[in-house]
């Protein structure tokens, strides 16, 4: 049990050699703030990160948003669900700002780029911490520039996911309880509004923005 004034974190990231560099950052934090902080689990993906921190309710998840198995908005909204006073602060290498868009509209409480500098996250956790809401500077800048692009709704984003995973359509169907052709539909309105005509178009656009896992397609 961790003492009053202590701060428990869980890292989730697929890359050994990246927790590394946010433990260095706790401790940066921890000196700062005469704080002890205290990494209480590690997680390589994101089912794993969902465990275990449903399991230990740390202070602070610091979470990749592109693992395998479960990725950040998803990990995020189930983690809502099970540790709610967890505060969780995403990292991402990627910089679409259709992506930085869902995870600041989802309510995640910080979004940072892992080339961020290291400074600005180490002063934005005490915000962070207190209840805020905070938003990386290079994000910020991100999202001004957003295209008003007609944005896809839940569920297509989720047949998205399953489509680029490589299941079929019958596939995609009996996974969500609907038919095939409702299934096809859904494709052809997300190539539509997405402005691609092939499925190397749409793979192209999936890994841009982060709903699918580029170590698998390499």
């Amino acid at each position: 049990m961790a003492e009053e004034g202590d701060l428990t974190v869980v890292i989730a990231d697929d890359h050994e050699i990246v927790r590394a560099g946010v433990r260095s950052m706790l401790e940066r934090f921890g000196e700062a703030s005469g704080r002890v902080v205290s990494v209480i689990g590690e997680a390589e993906n994101g089912l794993e990160a969902i465990r275990q921190t449903k399991a230990l309710k740390p202070h602070l998840l610091i979470l990749d948003v592109a693992m395998p198995y479960a990725r950040g908005i998803e990990v995020f909204t189930e983690i809502r669900r099970w540790a709610p006073d967890t505060r969780i602060a995403a990292m991402t290498g990627l910089t679409s700002a259709g992506l930085l868009k869902r995870l600041v509209d989802a309510g995640i409480d910080g979004v940072f780029l892992k080339g961020g500098p290291v400074e600005e996250f180490v002063g934005a956790l005490p915000r962070l911490l207190d209840g805020e809401q905070v938003v990386a500077a290079q994000v910020a800048e991100n999202l001004v520039g957003a295209s008003d692009q007609e944005s896809l709704t839940r569920r297509e984003l989720q047949i998205l996911s399953l489509i680029v995973a490589g299941q079929s359509n019958q596939e995609v169907a009996d996974a969500l309880n609907i038919s095939a052709n409702t299934v096809n539909n859904h494709r052809a309105s997300i190539m539509r509004k997405l402005n691609v005509h092939s499925m190397a178009e749409l793979m192209a656009y999936a890994l841009r923005e982060g709903l699918l896992d580029a170590s698998r397609q390499l």
